[in-house]
């Protein structure tokens, strides 16, 4: 083991070996994403494919871990988030694979389909649902980070979750989570949200949440145990906590009927590409 992963050593034999090695997807790359490349690039993960196909801008440098003031104020257009982010990774380990998907991630879905595990930092219920539907194609284990701020002028409150779907098992639906009510409803009034408010510090919260589940998955550290599938944040209280309907529900082991393993796999057809 080299003396940069001297200190984790106690991940397992060989940890630093499997970081190197392993390919990890992100998309969504400004609050929860920023945080998540970060800390899995400190950590040694060696291959990255991240996704985002925005241009950041000055209403990001309250969030987005990376972005610097330089960035914004060259005199030129700012590179996009996923530059932005590449430069980080490679800021703390420049040997790192960093595969860079400028364009919406659902014009080069394949590109994910070799990740261990597929990190979700998007506002919509519907990117969520379009993202845990291509990593329950390609059976990989999806991770969904996200946080929300609401209230009136005078009391705020805020809340977010973690939630883990491995293929075959609960997924979102089953949790409850997405719902095709609130999937209708955000369809009915896209774009009329307008922004909503997002600071560093509950991002930060959830991505460590997000990237502990990833490592407890993939490497020895510990008793074995089963990451927990839903967690639920409460900013107010800085609590996070299991959500009570897993354990009600027995979701913890329950096979997943809304994406039957064996069924749908595979790269998505895309017009053109068997056309001679």
């Amino acid at each position: 083991m080299t003396s940069r992963h001297s200190r984790q050593s106690f991940l397992g034999p060989g940890s630093d070996e499997l970081l190197a090695k392993t390919k990890v997807g992100i998309v969504g790359l400004c609050g929860g994403g920023s945080h998540v490349a970060q800390q899995l690039a400190h950590i040694g993960i060696g291959r990255f494919v991240v996704s985002d196909f925005d241009l950041p801008d000055e209403t990001n440098q309250n969030r987005m871990v990376g972005l610097m003031h330089r960035h914004l104020h060259s005199g030129e257009e700012p590179p996009p988030k996923c530059s932005v982010i590449k430069e980080l990774i490679h800021g703390i380990n420049p040997k790192a694979d960093v595969c860079v998907v400028e364009s919406k991630w659902e014009m080069e879905p394949s590109r994910f389909k070799d990740c261990k595990v597929l990190f979700g930092c998007v506002d919509s219920y519907l990117a969520r649902n379009d993202l845990e539907r291509i990593a329950r194609r390609y059976l990989i284990p999806f991770i969904d980070v996200g946080m929300d701020v609401h209230g009136d002028d005078q009391n705020f409150f805020i809340t977010g979750q973690v939630i883990l779907s491995i293929p075959g098992f609960a997924c979102m639906r089953c949790m409850g989570f997405l719902t095709e009510e609130r999937l209708a409803a955000e369809a009915r009034d896209y774009g009329l949200a307008g922004s909503r408010p997002q600071v560093i510090w509950p991002n930060g919260v959830l991505a460590s949440t997000a990237v502990g589940k990833f490592m407890a998955m993939l490497t020895t550290w510990g008793p074995p145990r089963s990451p927990s599938l839903y967690t639920q944040y409460d900013g107010n209280r800085d609590i996070l906590s299991d959500d009570s309907r897993i354990e009600a529900l027995s979701l913890e082991h329950r096979l997943c009927p809304h994406f039957p393993i064996g069924a749908s796999l595979g790269d998505l057809f895309k017009p053109g590409l068997n056309e001679s």
